[in-house]
């Protein structure tokens, strides 16, 4: 890592320390806040330079500042680089991800006249836009007005005028977009408005609030069901819904409110390690102040019978308060995932978990308060599952989401491999119809080809990892280099395996039975299962290549049509047919690995 790198990691650090500090200057003084987030900054930047390190002894350079990330579009979701990096941090954008971003991004250039206008997509001049645009935007808005005149009455044309009548002005491709925002964001030149703003901020806005009166209405529905079991559980429910706000959610929610601040500021300047480093913190402390308020809980039809004066609804909110005990570590968990994910602008996330759990917890409420007649205590229980279902959905949204490329390279993958296990499977069933001696023979050679796979299966999985990294990387030379290691290697430990089966074919079955025609049989086999070695093990490893460069799908289809266009037919037209019995199914899978 050079110098002027770790100039440019030690300038991102510093602008992301100082902005914070200001932010937090100007709310109260506190020189250890600062002092605690610059040092893990930090520690974050040290990793980061520690990677680029790592990386510049394999490829002997560092391409562009490493730490620098921008928002896509300035308010619009993920981030991605800003320039090539390939640090181990870059994010992953699905297809629709990244063209909102180069949208935004294309009409935050077009706001601040760093890119022309796209003919034929000119935004509506709307009384919001006008009253909402700063004056400088509005005088220049009146010198392109004018020189757009002057185009159309032919006084000369423009660096964006298009050359052929007719045609239209040019709209930037994804590399000249890339381009103009580098040279932009390094400028210091972006700026949004007023419009731009109102109108993110308004998009943010409605599934927070429907996030809140999902959430909200869990405690409602509690109430609504005991209400009708009678006016002594309906006073009881309120005041433990009460109680454990005041003295459990309350807090949770306000503590947690301070990864506003650290995760999104942390996520903005692209360090995202912190951002969960943040989460992680913020849990732990969520838990150690659990231990109070569950201990309040605990005794809370104790305490509550000190102020109310009606015995029987203190005694009842204090066994509401004993089994909410149960969810409440969930529900700090989920307070501090809210904020873990909204810092990184997903907050349709929260959304999606609440319109799922909330009604879950009226069925869930209905049930055991009414169908399974536990009555009040039923109240508490379908709080408490609905709490600890909260955090495990949002998980799983998180887990779930942007499966189509997995799915695309995973179904591939099954076949490629399903396919020449099942083919081996028929082989053991075809066996069979030739007798117990071939039976077991079958046995044999089919442990034999599970052993000797391992070898080159093991090479595969390795050179799959290792071509990935390059591709991944950019080098895409070495990537090819890697591969062609990989096909001489899989060749090589073929030939191997060949060799020790001829060599020792007699001891090895020795090794399995004592049988003198299960050893005839295998023996006998034996010539056709190691010459198949050579092929698979290329095979094997071709797969591997295939893996690396994400093209399950080629080894999918050859593997489909080896075994069963060529292989299957073959095996029990030999077989069964000219009567090879045995030595013919392993003809025909020979000459389908071959294929």
């Amino acid at each position: 890592m050079g110098p002027n790198d770790h100039l440019a990691v030690e300038g991102d650090r510093n602008s992301f320390v100082n902005a914070l500090s200001s932010s937090l200057r100007s709310r109260a003084p506190i020189a250890e806040v600062e002092e605690a987030i610059a040092r893990d900054v930090a520690d974050c930047s040290s990793e980061d330079e520690r990677a680029i390190d790592s990386g510049s002894e394999d490829s002997g350079e560092v391409s562009g500042p490493p730490m620098y990330r921008r928002p896509s579009g300035v308010a619009y979701g993920p981030v991605r680089p800003a320039f090539n990096d390939s640090s181990v941090d870059a994010p992953v954008l699905t297809r629709s991800e990244r063209e909102q971003a180069r949208n935004a991004e294309r009409a935050l250039l077009q706001d601040n006249h760093l890119l022309p206008s796209t003919a034929g997509h000119a935004k509506p001049k709307s009384w919001w836009r006008v009253l909402a645009g700063s004056p400088s935007e509005r005088k220049q808005e009146g010198r392109d007005g004018a020189a757009h005149g002057a185009q159309d009455g032919h006084s000369g044309p423009r660096e964006t005028s298009p050359l052929l009548p007719g045609s239209r002005e040019v709209l930037y491709d994804d590399d000249e977009l890339e381009q103009q925002w580098n040279e932009a964001v390094s400028a210091g030149r972006i700026q949004t408005t007023w419009t731009r703003e109102a109108l993110t901020l308004g998009s943010y806005a409605p599934p927070l609030l429907v996030a809140s009166l999902f959430q909200y209405s869990i405690n409602v529905v509690c109430i609504f069901a005991v209400g009708r079991i009678g006016k002594v559980e309906l006073g009881a429910v309120s005041l433990a819904s009460m109680t454990s706000v005041i003295t459990g959610y309350a807090p949770f929610l306000g503590m947690a409110t301070s990864l506003d601040t650290l995760c999104a500021q942390a996520y903005g300047s692209g360090h995202k390690h912190l951002v969960g480093l943040q989460f992680q913190r913020m849990t732990c402390l969520l838990m150690l102040c659990y231990i109070p308020v569950a201990f309040v809980w605990w005794h809370g039809e104790w305490l509550l019978s000190k102020v109310v004066p009606e015995a029987r609804s203190a005694e009842l909110a204090g066994q509401y308060l004993r089994v909410l005990i149960i969810g409440g570590p969930f529900i700090g968990i989920f307070e501090a995932g809210k904020r873990f994910v909204q810092a990184q602008g997903l907050f349709r996330a929260v959304t999606w978990v609440l319109v799922i759990a909330a009604p879950i917890n009226a069925f869930l409420t209905w049930f055991l308060v009414w169908k399974m007649e536990f009555g009040f205590i039923g109240a508490p229980m379908s709080v408490v599952i609905t709490e600890i279902l909260m955090p495990l959905f949002l998980f799983l949204y998180r887990a779930l989401t942007n499966w189509g490329p997995m799915v695309r390279l995973a179904i591939p993958g099954m076949i490629m491999i399903e396919a020449e296990y099942l083919a081996f499977e028929i082989l053991v069933l075809a066996s069979s119809q030739f007798g117990s001696s071939s039976l077991a023979a079958q046995s044999i050679l089919s442990t034999l080809i599970s052993i000797s796979y391992q070898l080159p299966f093991s090479f595969s999985i390795a050179a799959s990892t290792r071509i990935a990294n390059l591709v991944g990387a950019g080098l895409v030379d070495a990537a090819k280099v890697s591969a062609r290691v990989t096909a001489c290697i899989g060749f090589i430990l073929g030939f191997f395996n060949f060799v020790i089966l001829m060599a020792f074919s007699g001891p090895i079955v020795g090794f399995f039975t004592k049988d003198s025609d299960v050893q005839e049989i295998a023996v006998a086999t034996i010539p056709i299962v190691a010459v198949m070695q050579i092929c698979d093990g290329v095979s094997i490893n071709a797969h591997g290549i295939l893996r690396g460069i994400g093209q399950q799908h080629i080894g999918g289809y050859a593997n489909l049509g080896g075994h069963y266009l060529l292989a299957m037919p073959l095996s029990f037209g030999t077989a069964f047919g000219l009567d090879w019995q045995l030595k013919g199914l392993w003809f025909g899978i020979l000459s389908g690995i071959l294929l």
